[in-house]
């Protein structure tokens, strides 16, 4: 046992100080367990659920895809088998994320149904975290991988719906929209999974957006979308690509009587989906604008438009969201997190944000090569007293300004770190020589 003493109390705890925590067990968590593995880092594992694979085990409804292919998704280093199609579908990604674990005999690190109450920093730059059932342990770091696809975002509706109102996560299989009347709120990938299917099995399917988004083909001559898309093309490169390929494929949103989207492609996250303007055009799904009012089973939209359902589905998205984060430490903004280098803060040391961003796609292929670069840096960090944040921030590094990323950027700024690794130890020993008496802030209990 080890004694720490915090702001309030002091108290005998397991002592795992010499390890990190790793909180959540799905794709990313599991990618960067086995990155720390790889790197002789000990770490505990936890995860709230009752199984490993995230998202995947316990989020995503049954006729799920990804959307990016198999190419991209799959671990670098661990490729996903020869017989899965281009886009495995959910019972293929919560396979291969159990064979991933028990290949790298990543199991016996998880812990399954633990979930984290309260982290806070306490004395000598060590981290506390309080479970629900009310253990307590501390810990040199913690690395949060709890995922951004949980926290239920809803939209604010005037007036009173007779029907039922669910969130897209509350989908699961197309018994739920069969001889229904579905409204589908929302222009993201969920949300035109769930219209099209409710094309197939309602009686009615209507679309509502607030503004016309891209839609993206999942392949063009015959070859994945994302697969087309190399590591050296810069972003406007790939914009043209992809706006040939959509008009070429698609035509214009004219031709589906749909608005011109207000944004340019990539600024937002894109919507991979054939099957949305298919059914556009074969009547099965009805665009509307934005919904103005509820009124009993109609649904009155922008336009002045009304229309009866029984059932809305929202597709409008999540909450970035740390709920066992102190006040001081919740840094979000809208869905950025205000950390250096995607996951560092400046003033503390030793907590680590790990997935909260959203790549284009290709989240196994980024972690394969994000989890050897992030391991050397928590190396690093053993070495010097001040937080890997504060070093980037001294090198000018700026907070980020989006959530969106295009991850073939992602890589070539993962090569030049790379490249650049001995020079950025060295800047930080001498940042480190400059704050020779930094501590973390020690944070009271809940």
């Amino acid at each position: 046992m080890v004694t720490v003493s915090s702001t309030s109390t002091t108290q005998n705890m397991i002592d795992t100080t010499d390890k990190h925590l790793i909180i959540g067990a799905g794709f990313v968590g599991l990618g960067m367990a086995q990155a720390l593995k790889a790197a002789n880092i000990p770490y505990d594992q936890v995860d709230a659920s009752d199984d490993i694979g995230g998202n995947w085990y316990h989020g995503v409804y049954e006729t799920a895809h990804i959307i990016s292919s198999r190419k991209i998704t799959q671990f670098s280093h661990f490729p996903m088998p020869e017989s899965y199609p281009d886009f495995p579908s959910a019972k293929n990604m919560r396979d291969y994320l159990n064979s991933f674990a028990d290949h790298f005999d990543l199991r016996q690190h998880i812990e399954l149904n633990h979930t984290v109450s309260y982290v806070r920093p306490v004395e000598n730059n060590l981290w506390e975290v309080t479970f629900a059932g009310g253990e307590q342990r501390i810990y040199k770091g913690v690395l949060i991988c709890n995922g951004h696809h949980w926290c239920k975002r809803f939209p604010q509706f005037q007036g009173e719906f007779n029907g039922e109102i669910i969130h897209s996560k509350d989908y699961k299989h197309p018994n739920q929209l069969y001889g229904k009347r579905v409204l589908v709120i929302g222009g993201g990938n969920s949300a035109c999974d769930v219209a099209a299917e409710a094309a197939r099995v309602g009686a009615k399917s209507v679309l509502s957006m607030r503004e016309s988004v891209w839609f993206i083909p999942k392949t063009f001559a015959g070859v994945p979308f994302a697969d087309l898309i190399k590591w050296w093309m810069p972003e406007w490169l790939q914009r043209l690509l992809t706006y040939v390929i959509i008009r070429l494929t698609f035509g214009t949103h004219k031709d589906y009587g749909l608005p011109k989207p207000q944004h340019r492609i990539f600024e937002k996250h894109p919507t991979l989906n054939n099957e949305v303007p298919y059914y556009i055009k074969h009547g099965r799904i009805i665009f509307k604008p934005a919904v103005s009012r509820l009124d009993g089973w109609e649904v009155e939209f922008m336009d002045g438009s009304r229309e009866a359902f029984d059932l809305i589905v929202c597709g409008t998205g999540y909450y970035v969201s740390y709920p066992f984060l102190p006040p001081e430490l919740q840094r979000v903004e809208g869905p950025i997190v205000k950390c250096y280098g995607g996951c560092c803060f400046e003033d503390y040391k030793g907590l680590y944000f790990i997935g909260w961003g959203q790549a284009r796609g290709g989240v196994g292929s980024l972690i394969s090569a994000y989890g050897k670069f992030f391991t050397s840096y928590l190396k690093l960090q053993d070495e010097i007293n001040v937080p890997i944040g504060l070093v980037m921030k001294n090198l000018g590094q700026q907070l980020p300004q989006t959530h969106l990323s295009d991850p073939q950027q992602i890589f070539r700024q993962l090569k030049l770190a790379n490249f650049l690794l001995k020079y950025f130890v060295k800047k930080a020993h001498q940042v480190d020589s400059q704050y020779s008496h930094f501590s973390n802030k020690p944070l009271p209990c809940e």
